[in-house]
C-alpha cells in the first residue's frame, strides 16, 4: 500500500468513526441505525478523498480563497467554502511556485504544506511571526484568517 493511500484510508476511517459518534450522540437506536449505516457506506466509498481542512477559515473566507485559487492557480472545483483535496492541490501549486513547498501536489495539507503556508503568511502583511514548524496552531490559523479576509474582499 502506498503511504498516501494508507493516510487517506486512515482519514476515511477516522471520519467514519466521527460521523458515527456524532450521529449517535443524541439518537435512539431506531433512528440512528439507518442514518449511521448510510453515512459509513458513503465514507467507506470515499476513502480516496481527503477530509476538508479549512484551518479555521469561515466558509466565507474559504470561498474567497477558492475564488483566488480559481483565478490564479487552476482550481476547477466548486466554490463551496470547503477546502478539500482540489483546493489544496491548487494551493500547493502556488506554494511550490512561490514559497518553498517541495512535496507532491497531492491535496494533503500535511506539515510540508503548512510550513510553506507559514512562509507565505510570514512574508506578507498577514501577521504570522511564529516558527516555520508545520503545525497549524493558533498563530498560523489567525494569519490564514487574515489571508482569507483579503481573498474574500479581493475575489
Amino acid at each position: 500500500m502506498r503511504p498516501n493511500t494508507l493516510k487517506r484510508t486512515a482519514v476515511g476511517i477516522v471520519a467514519a468513526a466521527g460521523i458515527a459518534a456524532g450521529s449517535l450522540a443524541g439518537a435512539t437506536v431506531s433512528s440512528a441505525a439507518p442514518d449511521t449505516a448510510a453515512r459509513q457506506a458513503a465514507v467507506a466509498g470515499e476513502t480516496g478523498t481527503l477530509a476538508v481542512n479549512n484551518f479555521g477559515l469561515t466558509s466565507s473566507q474559504a470561498k474567497g480563497v477558492q475564488r483566488w485559487l480559481k483565478a490564479r492557480w487552476s482550481y476547477r472545483d466548486s466554490i463551496d467554502g470547503q477546502l478539500g483535496t482540489n483546493s489544496w492541490k491548487a494551493f500547493q501549486r502556488h506554494l511550490k511556485a512561490s514559497h518553498g513547498y517541495t512535496g507532491s501536489i497531492d491535496g494533503d495539507p500535511g506539515s510540508g504544506t503548512v510550513k510553506a503556508l507559514q512562509r507565505k503568511l510570514s512574508q506578507s502583511s498577514y501577521g504570522y511571526s511564529g516558527p516555520i514548524d508545520g503545525i497549524a496552531g493558533p498563530g498560523t490559523r489567525a494569519a490564514f484568517g487574515k489571508f482569507g479576509d483579503w481573498a474574500r474582499s479581493a475575489y
